[in-house]
C-alpha cells in the first residue's frame, strides 16, 4: 500500500509571492518540502484531522485528491494559524528517522509478544502467568523449553545450570518459578507440539528485536549527544536520552514556538478558550497538538516525580489541592515546560535553587 501525499500551491497574493500547504510533513514528503524551504517558499502543515472534518462541507460523498486539495487550498487561504513548516536541520533529520524507526520496532515487540502470551496459554495458563514476557528470562526460557513436561523433565537443578549459562541473573529462582508452573498441570493441550514451536520462533525473533532496539538506541544517544542542548536537557530530572532525542526530533531549533506557553500548546498542556455566547473562561485541552510531545513531557513528569526535589512537591502540592494522579502529572507536565523553556534559553543546566540575578 503506497502513501498518498500531497503538496498544495495556493495563491494568496499576486504581489507577495506564493504560499504553500501540505497536509503530510514526514518523510515521503521530503524532498519537495526540502526545495520549497531552500527557495525561500513559506510552507504550513494543515493536520489531515482538519482537512477530514472540513471535507463534509464540499459536495459529493466521495474521497477524492482533487477534493482533498481543494479543502487544503480553501484552508490555507482562509485561516493564517496554522503551523509553518521550519527548515530541517541534519541533526533533526537523522533524530526523527532514529526515533520514529524505534518506534516501528517497539510497535512489533509488543506484538509479538502479545500472541506469544496468547499461543502459550494454549500450551500452559501457568506457565504463561509466571513470567513477564517483556523481559529477558522467560523469554530466554522458552527458547529452550516451551511445554509443561519438558521443563518437568529438566527439573529445577538442571534448567538452572542451562539459564546461567545464558547469562540469567538468579538463574535457580526463575528456574524453581517454572518448575513451579509446569507441576500444576500434567495434561497435554491439543496441539501443543505445533504451539511449541511458534513459541519458541516469537521467543527467539523477540530477543532479536531486543538487540536491534539496544543497537537504536546507542545510535539515538550517540547524534542526541552531539548537539549542544543535549547537557541542558538531560540535566533536567526525568528527561533522559531518548526522551530528549524525541523531543529534539519534534521540536527542532524551536525556531516556530515564540515563548514556552506556545510550546506547551503544541504538546496539548496549555488549554485554550472554547467560549460562547455568555459563558467565558472556558478553558479546554485544544483539539490539535502533538501528542507524542505530550507524551514525552507526561512521561518525563511521571518520572521526576518519584525523586526526591522540587518536582515531588509540586505533585504532592497539587495532590493535596484534591487532583487525581494524571492530573497533577499534566499539571506538572506543563511547569516543567516552562523550566525547560528556561533553561534552554538561558543556556543553564537545572538546578533546584532559583538562578541568582545578575547585579547591574
Amino acid at each position: 500500500m503506497s502513501t498518498r501525499h500531497q503538496l498544495i500551491w495556493v495563491g494568496i497574493d499576486a504581489g507577495k509571492g506564493h504560499h504553500w500547504a501540505v497536509d503530510i510533513s514526514s518523510r515521503p514528503s521530503a524532498l519537495l518540502l526540502t526545495l520549497l524551504l531552500a527557495h525561500g517558499q513559506p510552507v504550513v502543515y494543515i493536520p489531515g484531522k482538519t482537512v477530514n472534518r472540513m471535507t463534509g462541507a464540499y459536495l459529493g460523498e466521495g474521497k477524492t485528491d482533487a477534493k482533498d486539495a481543494r479543502v487544503i487550498a480553501d484552508l490555507a487561504r482562509l485561516r493564517r494559524d496554522f503551523r509553518p513548516i521550519a527548515p530541517s536541520v541534519e541533526l533533526t533529520s537523522g533524530l526523527q528517522l532514529l526515533v520514529g524507526y524505534r518506534q516501528d520496532l517497539i510497535a512489533d515487540r509488543v506484538q509479538l509478544i502479545n500472541r506469544l502470551r496468547e499461543i502459550l496459554v494454549g500450551i500452559c495458563p501457568a506457565l504463561e502467568r509466571a513470567f513477564e514476557y517483556r523481559k529477558r528470562p522467560g523469554l530466554v526460557l522458552l527458547t529452550g523449553y516451551q511445554t509443561p513436561a519438558a521443563i518437568r523433565r529438566m527439573g529445577v537443578k538442571r534448567l538452572a545450570d542451562w539459564l546461567a549459562r545464558r547469562n540469567i541473573r538468579t538463574a535457580v529462582v526463575f528456574a524453581e518459578r517454572a518448575v513451579e508452573a509446569a507441576a500444576s498441570q500434567h495434561t497435554a493441550l491439543p496441539g501443543e507440539g505445533l504451539a511449541a514451536k511458534l513459541v519458541k520462533e516469537l521467543a527467539d525473533r523477540i530477543l532479536e528485536l531486543d538487540e536491534r532496539i539496544k543497537e537504536n538506541e546507542q545510535a539515538i544517544t550517540a547524534l542526541f549527544r552531539t548537539d549542544e542542548r543535549a547537557e541542558i536537557i538531560e540535566s533536567l530530572p526525568g528527561m533522559g536520552q531518548i526522551l530528549g532525542a524525541e523531543f529534539l526530533a519534534i521540536v527542532g531549533d524551536m525556531s516556530t514556538h515564540k515563548d514556552a506557553g506556545h510550546l506547551a500548546a503544541h504538546a496539548g498542556l496549555a488549554p485554550v478558550p472554547r467560549d460562547s455566547g455568555r459563558r467565558t473562561n472556558n478553558l479546554h485541552r485544544p483539539k490539535h497538538y502533538n501528542r507524542r510531545l505530550r507524551h514525552i513531557f507526561y512521561m518525563s513528569a511521571h518520572v521526576s516525580m518519584t525523586l526526591p526535589g522540587p518536582s515531588q512537591e509540586y505533585y504532592c502540592k497539587k495532590r493535596g489541592e484534591g487532583l487525581i494522579h494524571t492530573q497533577a502529572v499534566l499539571s506538572l507536565a506543563r511547569r516543567r515546560v516552562d523550566v525547560l523553556w528556561a533553561m534552554l534559553r538561558d543556556k543553564r543546566l537545572f538546578t533546584t535553587a532559583p538562578p541568582v540575578p545578575v547585579s547591574a
